[in-house]
């Protein structure tokens, strides 16, 4: 069974029952407290919050999806059997549709009847924690083990603790509930003595929790969990995972999502290096083909310790052409993009082989790299710390990544002290949430860049309606990419008008305002807040146009930290690059000023 044959498999199993099948968000998410999407139910938070209809959108209450997604909370394990960068997440969702039997039943018929695989064990979530400390709050999932039993009288079934089969908040407080997990084995992974996989997890958000999710063993903690009005069923399982125990091989660098690009990689490579390669290329490939190049920030910082990780041990470039053959059919837009993903590669090898012949030399002359010595190959030479582990091999035996990144951020707290006080402390010079910019000259572009998206929000509104609300926003010295709500592409008309508004505005030379008010005073003047954010008491109000002089309301009129131009003809003229979908609901307008 190949991976399309899955990937078909799974989407018209639920199809079958009723879901509508939803297209991969971006791997760019609307969330800005977030890098990357790293799960299917990221598109999907605000319809268990109940912020957004499903039925309007989707036409009903359940749904279906193939996710991409890139997690590097674990990229220093890479090279093992299990670890990986980039995946595929196959996940089924229900926002009050249906409840825990259905979610065990749809999963138990698709794995063993669709996929034929033998279900080893199921975890469920017991009464203690394997610290033997009670749940408090919490009650055992005694529900889910009676479902399981009715499914299958005799299948196994392990109770397992509040850290195992719980999912919640990364934060204070949010939607949360036990969780169950399918656990499947392959022939040649029992011979070698190696244990079952977890393939799926089903997630039943049944709570909501008002404490530290890092406390949830504290006996206060009963009173903080109130039932949710919606229960919601939130469900992932690896695409690679269940490839490897679909296709009965030992691990999934043998999957045919993996082999072929090993197998094209040269001979002399030994095992982990193979698979490093193979993870760090699927990762770039699909990132590329999102339009982000290699930078030292945020997502082409990632980006960048992924290609010149590859890019130090000189693979033929041809790889690329496998990685996207493989996922040809899945993402045709891989095929369409490839010269452009080419091209970024050609781009950074060509100045990373500048820089690591230098940083080799370096290297060369250190007897050993401590984290001080490797910050420093990173800081002058873009050796990232995986690159410098992999050439100095003993010479760096006692560097870790724990240690590096304590230097990395210490350097990044001097850096942001001396520009806070060059700048008189405003703290957006070097990387906020929202803008990102590294000296006083990026800042200015930025400035103008910053009041362009507040443009850019009210001309959306005027040509959309008033339905359209921010998503998010991420700015740099380069360009602007705002995020708005609205569950459809636009025309090419549409997009067109709603860039001449804005430079409309911007040839009216409109003054920008500034008002610190309070927030409930703010919102009911008619200002624009961004619901994601909590803001203090008393905030900025940025008004552009002046109400006296025109119909008596302003052009734009946001909660906004700042800073903005003092006068629209300060931006200059505003270029709509790029119109996309983020994710169900969330559009995507890039934009530059020329």
């Amino acid at each position: 069974m190949t991976h399309q044959e899955i990937r078909e498999k799974f989407i018209k199993f639920f199809e079958s029952k009723g879901h509508k099948i939803v297209p991969s968000s971006s791997l760019l998410p609307a969330d800005p407290s977030v890098l990357f999407t790293t799960a299917g139910m990221q598109q999907f938070k605000l319809y268990y919050t109940g912020q957004s209809d499903a039925i309007k959108d989707f036409g009903s209450l359940n749904t279906a999806s193939i996710q991409k997604c890139l997690r590097t909370s674990d990229i220093d394990e890479v090279g093992d059997d299990t670890h990986n960068t980039f995946l595929e997440m196959l996940g089924n969702f229900s926002f009050g549709g249906y409840w825990k039997e259905l979610a065990i039943a749809y999963a138990y018929e698709f794995i063993t009847k669709e996929i034929g695989l033998k279900i080893d064990y199921v975890s469920v979530f017991g009464p203690s924690t394997s610290s033997g400390q009670a749940a408090k709050g919490m009650p055992a999932d005694e529900e889910s083990e009676k479902i399981w039993k009715t499914v299958q009288k005799d299948i196994v079934v392990k109770k397992m603790g509040i850290e195992d089969n719980t999912w919640g908040p990364t934060g204070n407080e949010g939607p949360c509930g036990p969780t169950t997990e399918i656990y499947v084995n392959t022939a040649l992974r029992q011979a070698q003595g190696q244990p079952a996989v977890e393939v799926w997890n089903i997630v039943f958000n049944q709570f909501y929790y008002k404490g530290n999710r890092g406390q949830l063993l504290d006996e206060t903690d009963s009173d903080k969990f109130e039932n949710l009005k919606t229960a919601g069923i939130d469900t992932g399982m690896g695409l690679e995972r269940l490839a490897m125990v679909a296709q009965k091989k030992k691990d999934i660098f043998e999957t045919d999502l993996f082999e072929p690009i090993i197998s094209g990689l040269p001979d002399h490579f030994d095992t982990r290096t193979k698979r490093i390669i193979a993870d760090h290329l699927r990762a770039f490939v699909f990132l590329a083909s999102e339009g982000v190049i290699p930078s030292n920030k945020e997502q082409g910082y990632v980006m960048r310790r992924l290609m010149r990780r590859v890019m130090a041990f000189n693979i033929p470039h041809n790889i690329i052409d496998t990685v996207i053959n493989i996922y040809a059919e899945q993402y045709p837009e891989l095929v369409a993009k490839k010269g452009e993903i080419i091209k970024i590669f050609k781009d950074e090898f060509s100045k990373f082989t500048k820089t690591l012949s230098g940083g080799k030399k370096e290297l060369d002359r250190m007897e050993k790299i401590d984290a001080m010595g490797a910050f420093r190959l990173y800081e002058s030479f873009g050796l990232p710390f995986e690159v410098i582990k992999d050439i100095a091999k003993d010479k760096a035996k006692n560097l870790t990544r724990e240690d590096f990144d304590k230097e990395f951020k210490k350097h990044q707290e001097k850096s942001r002290a001396g520009a806070e006080k060059k700048f008189g402390g405003h703290g957006l010079l070097l990387d906020t949430r929202e803008l990102k910019v590294g000296n006083e000259e990026e800042l200015k572009k930025a400035t103008r860049l910053h009041t362009a998206t507040h443009l850019i929000h009210a001309s959306l509104r005027k040509v959309l309606g008033e339905e359209v609300k921010q998503a998010g926003s991420d700015i740099t010295a380069e360009r602007l990419r705002f995020d708005f709500s609205f569950p459809r592409k636009l025309t090419s008309e549409e997009t067109q008008k709603v860039e001449d508004l804005a430079n409309e505005a911007v040839k009216k030379d409109y003054k920008v305002t500034k008002e610190e008010v309070a927030y409930e005073d703010a919102i009911k003047s008619g200002a624009l807040a961004f619901f994601k954010l909590k803001y203090p008491p008393i905030v900025n109000v940025y008004s552009i146009g002046d109400p006296s002089t025109g119909s008596g309301q302003a052009f734009s009129k946001e909660l906004c930290g700042g800073p903005h131009v003092s006068y629209t003809s300060e931006i200059g003229k505003i270029k709509i690059t790029k119109e996309e979908a983020v994710s169900a609901g969330v559009r995507r307008i890039r934009a530059v000023l020329d």
